[in-house]
């Protein structure tokens, strides 16, 4: 049996000298003994493995709600597929995926039900207060405060560079808001991995979902070089007769061609910087937030962002999409006018009645409580609503 000893000393066998090293690990808020077969971000992954908000993510949608039908990503199935990819690239990269897959594994804790249709009204209710609502932090809030498992302390007490790894999240549909304490931190390369890997799963999954709904079709994305160089790749016998296989394959080819060409771009960018530690990444990292090192080559930056905005136009503004994001956003909205107007409807533990609010305190309260729900759980109260119990 290996003690963390000796996969920390295995990591500096086979580790890049920008990777993490485990031992090299900042460390948590609050100390605790080190764990005898488990280096720290092992630890960090079990743990957010084992969290409530890790669980919801099941029933929580990218696009299509709930009740669409069982094939559609959810939040869970799009998590597991950025840390499959984050980690790919990392483990060619020689980087630390245990760092890799804990960041991954944590980036969609914060959202809310019914994708960013429902962030969007959250967002909307809260700058009402002199708020606003950003799901990188309030990720960064549930394994900071909100998680309840240790009597020693609020929420996972995860180390600094898985949680400035969720804060500091950034990809072309996030972008970090407020980061307080680690505001002069840099982000690992490890965490600029899972930034890439999940704009990657973003483009992927939506063609494959926009597809499998008849959102989109393959003549809309005809003009994307990109695409046609996939198609092209297809054995001949694949064709697009076969719906359902022409869709399996033209995704695994989209993500091999823009895979290839992250690994061979950032390789390039690394061997000219020449970064000789982790600290070298995080301090570029900090200063270059706009030239990341790890990134895809210009020409087919240029050819995802074109494709990228043909799926946008084709797919979110599908008129069943944009009838969902409404339908979403008035749930959203009544489930919060309604317990504002009286919060005596809220569970106890969510709002204790031995305490007093301001206005701006019951909109934050209120504001978690809707956004920890899923999907399911946001219908059901909202049809408790209009549709009240009646006597059997």
């Amino acid at each position: 049996m290996r003690t963390r000893e000796e996969i920390e000393s295995n990591e500096n066998k086979v580790l890049a000298p920008y990777a993490m090293h485990s031992r090299d690990c900042v460390g948590r808020e609050f100390a605790e003994p080190l764990s005898s077969n488990r280096t720290c971000y092992q630890r960090d992954r079990d743990r957010i493995v084992h969290s409530e908000a890790f669980r919801k993510l099941e029933y929580k949608t990218q696009v299509f709600v709930i009740f669409e039908g069982d094939y559609y990503r959810t939040r869970l199935t799009h998590t597991i597929e950025v840390a499959q990819i984050a980690r790919t690239i990392g483990r060619n990269l020689g980087l630390n995926e245990d760092l890799i897959e804990a960041i991954a594994l944590a980036h969609d804790l914060g959202h809310s039900p019914f994708g960013h249709a429902g962030e969007t009204a959250l967002n909307d209710i809260m700058k009402e207060v002199g708020l606003g609502f950003d799901h990188n932090f309030r990720s960064f809030e549930i394994v900071t405060r909100l998680e309840k498992r240790y009597p020693q302390f609020d929420g996972l007490n995860l180390t600094e560079d898985v949680l400035v790894g969720i804060l500091k999240h950034e990809t072309d549909y996030d972008h970090h808001g407020p980061t307080g304490r680690f505001k002069d931190k840099g982000p690992t390369l490890e965490a600029k991995v899972v930034d890439i890997a999940d704009s990657l799963a973003y483009l992927s999954h939506d063609i494959d979902d926009g597809i499998t709904s008849g959102c989109i079709t393959p003549e809309d994305l005809k003009e994307s070089i990109l695409w046609q160089e996939a198609c092209r790749s297809l054995p001949v016998t694949v064709g697009q007769d076969n719906k359902e296989m022409f869709k399996y394959q033209i995704v695994r080819a989209l993500i091999d061609r823009q895979v290839s060409d992250l690994l061979n771009a950032s390789e390039k960018k690394l061997i000219q910087l020449n970064f000789l530690s982790s600290q070298d990444i995080k301090d570029y990292n900090l200063k270059y937030i706009d030239n990341p090192v790890i990134n895809f080559s210009d020409g087919i930056k240029t050819q995802r962002d074109y494709l990228q905005k043909l799926v946008e136009e084709k797919f979110y503004f599908h008129y069943r999409i944009l009838g969902m994001t409404a339908q979403a956003q008035r749930v959203i909205q009544t489930l919060f006018e309604t317990y504002l107007n009286n919060p005596k409807q809220l569970p106890y533990s969510i709002y204790p009645r031995d305490k007093k609010f301001d206005k701006k305190e019951k909109h934050e309260i209120i504001c978690n409580y809707i956004a920890s729900m899923t999907d399911r759980m946001a219908l059901n109260e909202y049809r408790k609503i209009f549709e009240p119990y009646q006597k059997i």
